[in-house]
């Protein structure tokens, strides 16, 4: 409907044009947007009042102009003007139901995929190796995995990039160690607490010289590809990186093995990138370290800051290590577009490193570089989210309590399920919570972990959209016979949760655009309202509503369910036919 508009604005305006006084860029970039409250219509363009200046007319005149040329068209009832010059459109009751109708035969629900694809490089979740994840570790996990659902289903070609941390001189001490555990073992190891394993190795570093010296010479060898070196570093990384799939694959995460690109997929390219940043004249030598300094970034005393890309001992730093990550991910891979779900406090960071790959030619205008920044998971005392005694809470020691929580819910409610149900309803839930606390906020503002409100049944949570869910699938158990039919919008509540649904598609593409998982989950938070309003308004299957209109309101039953099942899906949550 809004494209339909979007042309009958565009053929008005081309027939007033006459003096080419509009340009085809404006032309081109007409809005249409849906009303928020529907006495003003269901849709309303702004258009009159962008043209002011170049027809230097009154808006309201100019949205008059517009109305008058606009050709008769079936899916339009009424058009009016409101305030200084928004021009609002009512849509015909009829052609709303043809349009849902369809959306309901498609296997896509009216999203249509983009016409020009785009090669994203999605860089979420990044875990370190030898560290268990952390609960911090869901916002980049969770938030990253949503929207890289999103930009699949909307047709683009999406690389995962698990950007783990498996580099740094840290790992001379965690080879030596690992071999000290093994020796005195006799055999291989299988970590199982890496917090452990990581306390006890810098303890070792600490008080055992021999064991020291041991480690800064690993340190040496693994960064010059020795192979006794390289197979233990890769131990580390496998252990690791087990651990975390199993985390993943818990949370319906769709990261897997192939999609780890760790800091030392990049080791091979930094002293090419150093010299050339060099020969280009954009880095140059200071007091023995290789510096780039840029005049858009001030230090205290208001001087260029500089940005070290190989240290005076020959070392490289994450900044180099990001650099030549654009560039692998530019030239390589082919992206032209390229988000990063990091830490907010990282912005300045990768700011820089944007600007030094601008000027080294890496990238271009045609690539989009996004930061798409979260804030800090806070307790209820609003601090940063820690265990009773201060430390980090491991996240699977979060999921294990999400799990215990639902199924003492489950028993409370006197659940009549199978036990073999009962332990899907209990993952699907629980999982279910814990993502969706975290994707209905908006991403850049940090937010409360509170168990009570992520595992609520009402209010805007997962459980909820869940049973939203469950309850239209039970109609369908209740209606028997009775098969959806042709759609007649016939009442206000039909009429709203229609237009609801059709908006579907302009949800989804905003996650696409703007990276922001939230307004998916509002969209759908607003939809289960409207559905629960029109059914309570709108009997489905009482003995006195008529069948041509039982049939009507269980295929607005059926797109629902369609809609909720889709949407959840794209967020990475689970329906359930019976909870």
């Amino acid at each position: 409907m809004k494209q339909i508009i979007e042309n009958l604005i565009r053929e008005s305006i081309s027939s007033l044009n006459k003096d080419n006084s509009i340009s085809p860029e404006l032309l081109n970039n007409i809005r249409v947007d849906r009303t928020k409250d529907r006495a003003h219509g269901d849709f309303a363009s702004n258009i009159a009042m962008m043209l002011a200046k170049p027809l230097k007319k009154n808006p309201r005149q100019i949205a008059q102009d517009i109305i008058d040329n606009i050709p008769s068209d079936s899916h339009i009832s009424k058009i009016e003007i409101a305030g200084p010059g928004f021009i609002n459109f009512f849509a015909n009751k009829d052609s709303i139901a043809t349009a849902l109708e369809a959306m309901n035969k498609d296997a896509r629900l009216g999203v249509k995929e983009v016409s020009n694809p785009d090669t994203i490089v999605v860089d979420y979740s990044a875990p370190n190796v030898a560290k268990e994840m952390a609960v911090h570790h869901i916002r980049s996990t969770v938030i990253g995995d949503a929207v890289v659902r999103v930009l699949e289903f909307l047709g683009n070609k999406v690389i995962r990039a698990n950007h783990i941390g498996d580099w740094g001189t840290q790992f001379g001490m965690l080879i030596a160690y690992l071999e000290k555990k093994e020796n005195e073992s006799g055999v291989g190891m299988d970590l199982s607490d890496f917090e452990a394993f990581y306390r006890e190795a810098k303890e070792c570093y600490d008080t055992d010289e021999e064991f020291a010296v041991k480690a800064r010479s690993y340190v040496v060898q693994l960064q010059s590809g020795d192979e006794y070196c390289r197979t233990m570093w890769k131990k580390l990384v496998t252990m690791t990186m087990v651990q975390n799939q199993k985390l993943y694959d818990r949370l319906d995460v769709t990261l897997s093995d192939k999609d780890i690109m760790g800091e030392s997929l990049y080791n091979d390219m930094l002293p090419g990138v150093v010299e050339d940043l060099m020969n280009k004249g954009i880095a140059q030598e200071d007091q023995g370290a290789i510096v780039v300094y840029l005049p858009q970034f001030k230090n205290k005393e208001g001087n260029p800051l500089g940005n070290i890309v190989r240290k005076n001992d020959g070392g490289y730093l994450y900044t180099t290590t990001d650099i030549a990550c654009i560039k692998y991910r530019v030239e390589k891979l082919k992206a032209n577009r390229i988000l990063y779900f990091t830490d907010s406090r990282q912005q300045q960071h990768l700011e820089t490193v944007w600007a030094i790959c601008e000027k080294a030619g890496y990238t271009n205008k045609n690539v989009s570089l996004e930061h798409c920044p979260f804030g800090m998971m806070l307790g209820k005392d609003g601090k940063p989210f820690k265990t009773r005694s201060g430390g980090t809470v491991k996240l699977r020691d979060v999921l294990d309590e999400a799990e215990s929580r639902v199924k003492a819910l489950l028993a409370d409610r006197k659940s009549t399920l199978s036990d073999e149900d009962k332990e899907t309803v209990i993952h699907n839930i629980a999982m279910g919570a814990v993502k969706y606390a975290d994707l209905c906020k908006n991403r850049t503002t940090d937010y409360i972990f509170d168990w009570d409100q992520m595992l609520s049944f009402e209010g805007n949570t997962a459980p909820y959209l869940q049973y939203a869910y469950s309850r239209i699938r039970a109609i369908f158990r209740k209606a028997e016979d009775i098969k959806p039919g042709k759609i007649i919008i016939s009442c206000e509540a039909e009429e709203d949760l229609a237009n609801k649904l059709l908006a579907f598609s302009e949800a989804v593409y905003s996650v696409g655009n703007k990276a922001l998982p939230n307004l998916l989950c509002n969209y759908l938070f607003e939809l289960s309202n409207l559905f629960m309003h029109f059914y309570e308004a709108c009997p489905v299957l009482k003995d006195s509503v008529d069948m041509e209109t039982k049939q009507s309101r269980l295929a607005l039953c059926e797109v629902t369910a369609k809609v909720l099942k889709q949407g959840l899906g794209l967020l990475g949550i689970n329906v359930m036919e019976q909870m």
